[in-house]
């Protein structure tokens, strides 16, 4: 279920609050496979289905970044800020990939707001902690901090 913050003040009063997870996502051959085509990057054990196979992991796996840009589409499904004129994606202060997300696999996310800053702009600086999670793994698939601007 989305959590709905209505601006600025609810944005900080869920401040150390876990928002939820999202719905269980596939992430496909085809999906890593035309991240290898956007990217560039054709790494057998990617999309070489015949030799991942005997690769570390059994199977080819999904890029790492093709994971992390998955993050907006899951948070989406976890989080939406109203009352934001404009919103920024300002970057990452720390992204963690501790285990792979085999092709095929169920990911999910979920989210904490672990800071909201006021900034001299009339905007706030608002850091979210995020784990996507692979189903039935029992480490994370990836662990991040990001940091958004939102211009009320």
């Amino acid at each position: 279920m989305t959590t709905v913050i209505n601006g600025k003040d609810d944005l900080k009063a869920k401040v150390g609050e876990h928002l939820g997870y999202s719905e269980w996502f596939e992430v496909t051959q085809q999906r890593i496979n035309d991240f290898a085509d956007a990217t560039g990057d054709h790494q057998w054990i990617h999309i070489n289905e015949e030799m991942a196979k005997a690769g570390p992991f059994g199977t080819t796996i999904a890029h790492g970044y093709l994971t992390l840009s998955l993050v907006p589409m899951l948070l989406s499904k976890v989080m939406i800020v109203d009352g934001v004129k404009m919103g920024v994606n300002y970057g990452t202060n720390k992204v963690r990939l501790p285990a792979p997300v085999p092709s095929g696999s169920k990911i999910r996310l979920g989210a904490t707001i672990v800071g909201v800053e006021d900034l001299p702009n009339g905007a706030t600086q608002n850091l979210v902690d995020v784990t996507i999670e692979t189903e039935g793994a029992t480490k994370p698939s990836l662990v991040a901090q990001l940091v958004f601007l939102y211009y009320f």
